[in-house]
């Protein structure tokens, strides 16, 4: 009898060991995280009680501000990301709190039944008779202050949950409210955007000017059915192709091409007497970028391995009217890139459109300023593997700079919106790395960027990014952009071929390898595409049929990319001489003149007057 009994005891007694086995941990764990989130909470909402985000010093101080500056983009652009931050920040407090407050709940319902469990589990374990009765009531009075205490924790927890500032509420306006509001002020629809699209105050500063921020608090909230119909915002306006033409906005002038609409170009000058020299001024920094011209501001750019500035000077007489260093970029390298000495980190030219003017470095950091050199944005976009430095340069369409970026990693064309930086589109491709700098063209009447590189020549939309054709027909280390005429892209490259490609149809129309340039970029004119060399030949062919016309040969060869200024071309050589060539189909040198300095960028014109850069110094020179 007695072993069928302890038989019978045994496998029960095992079984409640493995159920307490099991509630314990549960218990501890849920404690445990009991206590955290109930912390939590209450820390949360003793941080919050005093603060009101809605109500912020801070936007108060900038809304003032901008009452007083209300022209002011770049405070606009400050507002509208603080603006952004604080509702991310509140909205994210929110959800916290309320996922805590529920978190909290379901463990000590957790914790509850466990406990219950496992203390009606160890009775039935340990024989009550074994166990002092003054252990017993210790126990039981540990118990119950446990009870309590962890009670009032999880009461104080939740209600701290509960009760944590919704500031939401304080702007939700009561009938009464409303019905006063109606009945003694006009109300005043400041923010047109339907219910899909609409937006914070300060999102619609872009479109909306703004007083203050008591301004805004005093104007009650429309009633749907009173809400007028959205109008139509009109789009911003962005320089025409005509304004562009009377502009030296980028490298090679507009659009890329070589071609400036100056005809009366100065063609005889003497920097030892100052003949036709109307100014000279030092750079403070050392680079390869070309002049860029809008309006009276002329820009380039130097750095070196600490440092990378863009300098804004006058055009009319050299001075310099304010220079900003590329400096506190996210993602920019603590150390610069090594470089050759003939590229450096400041080869590429910059871009401007009458409104903000872009710079991009050997580093990967690009930077917009206003023309009066406010600093709107900047980002790093990788630091380029370059084993020669990052030399392409920025090109500027409607509300878009487009960015060549191909690097021994791979290819990459990107256009960021020219007022805030951010991505537009951005193409990965499958070319080789390059040095060469886009162009646009228009095609069939819509915008093109055209792009060099090993071993394509390639069209992609301007509006999407999208690649509208290639042709792989160069090779070797690709740095000459491409030339447009005629309708018909030129394509060049020493040690490949002249290739002229119809865009429209992307098939090659005629090639040659006679004479190919290595750094200088063709330039096409009068049914003529014009090739120099860095073995001193410079060269025409015809257009239409490659045949060509005539061929010349000096000293030095060519870096320097010729430019056509009305019916003349000018060709600076390595040595510092300029050749100024009639735009015709028999060769004439119309003169030679020296700057007395290496020169391996390409002028820039502008009202009959030429802009230089050789070394370190620049160059205003006019008739």
């Amino acid at each position: 009898m007695n072993k069928t009994e302890d038989h019978n005891h045994k496998p029960a007694h095992s079984e409640k060991k493995q159920w307490e086995g099991i509630l314990l941990p549960t218990i501890i764990i849920s404690a445990f995280f009991m206590l955290l989130t109930g912390l939590v909470l209450l820390f949360n909402y003793l941080q919050l009680a005093g603060i009101d985000p809605i109500e912020s010093e801070t936007m108060a101080a900038l809304m003032e501000r901008l009452s007083a500056d209300p022209n002011n983009d770049a405070l606009r652009n400050e507002i509208r990301a603080f603006d952004l931050m604080s509702r991310k920040a509140y909205f994210t407090g929110k959800w916290q709190i309320e996922t805590g407050g529920l978190l909290l709940l379901i463990a000590a319902i957790a914790f509850i039944v466990s406990l219950r469990s496992y203390l009606k589990t160890i009775k039935t374990i340990e024989q009550p008779d074994q166990i002092p009765i003054k252990q017993q009531s210790i126990r039981l009075l540990s118990s119950r202050w446990l009870l309590i205490l962890g009670g009032v924790f999880i009461v104080l927890s939740l209600m701290a949950s509960f009760f944590s500032v919704n500031y939401l509420n304080k702007y939700e306006p009561t009938v009464e409210y409303a019905e006063q509001q109606q009945s003694d002020i006009e109300v005043v629809e400041l923010f047109t955007d339907t219910p899909e699209t609409q937006t914070s105050p300060i999102e619609a500063l872009e479109t909306e000017p703004v007083s203050s921020p008591a301004a805004i608090e005093a104007q009650p909230e429309p009633q749907p059915q009173s809400k007028p119909q959205p109008k139509p915002q009109p789009k911003k306006e962005y320089p025409s192709l005509a304004e562009i033409k009377n502009q030296t906005n980028s490298f090679r002038g507009p659009l890329g091409h070589g071609i400036s609409d100056d005809k009366n170009t100065p063609i005889k000058w003497n920097v030892e007497t100052g003949e036709n020299i109307l100014w000279k001024t030092q750079i403070p920094l050392k680079g390869y970028s070309s002049p860029v011209i809008w309006g009276d501001k002329l820009f380039v750019t130097g750095a070196n391995n600490n440092e990378r500035w863009l300098y804004c000077y006058n055009k009319q007489n050299g001075e310099m009217l304010w220079q900003h260093q590329a400096n506190n970029i996210d993602g920019s390298p603590a150390t610069a890139p090594k470089t050759t000495d003939d590229t450096g980190l400041a080869a590429p030219s910059v871009v401007a459109n009458g409104q903000q003017v872009v710079a991009i470095f050997g580093t990967g950091d690009i930077i917009a300023f206003d023309m009066n050199g406010t600093r709107l944005w900047a980002k790093n976009l990788g630091v380029p593997d370059n084993h020669y430095g990052h030399s392409s340069s920025l090109l500027s369409w409607d509300e878009k700079v487009f960015v060549q970026y191909d690097t021994n990693k791979g290819g990459r064309l990107l256009a960021l919106n020219i007022e805030t930086g951010k991505s537009i589109w951005d193409v990965t491709r499958t070319n080789k790395i390059s040095w060469s700098s886009p162009i646009l063209a228009e095609v069939d009447g819509k915008m093109q960027i055209i792009t060099t590189s090993t071993p394509s020549v390639a069209g992609h939309d301007a509006e999407t990014g999208k690649e509208l054709w290639k042709i792989d027909c160069l090779s070797g280390e690709v740095g000459p952009s491409a030339g447009y005429g005629n309708g018909l892209v030129f394509a060049a490259n020493e040690y490949a071929t002249l290739a002229a490609i119809d865009p429209a149809k992307g098939e090659i129309v005629w090639q040659d390898n006679y004479y190919l340039p290595e750094v200088a970029s063709p330039v096409v004119a009068d049914g003529m595409v014009f090739i120099a060399t860095t073995y001193g030949v410079f060269a025409a062919f015809d257009a239409h049929t490659g045949n060509m016309y005539w061929e010349a040969e000096f000293n030095e060869g060519f870096y320097s990319s010729p430019i056509v200024a009305g019916n003349k071309i000018y060709a600076a050589d390595m040595s510092g001489e300029i050749h100024i060539i009639k735009v015709d189909r028999e060769y004439e040198l119309i003169a030679s003149n020296t700057i007395g300095e290496k020169i391996t960028t390409t002028p820039a014109f502008n009202n009959g007057r030429m802009y230089l850069r050789a070394n370190n110094l620049l160059f205003c020179i006019g008739e």
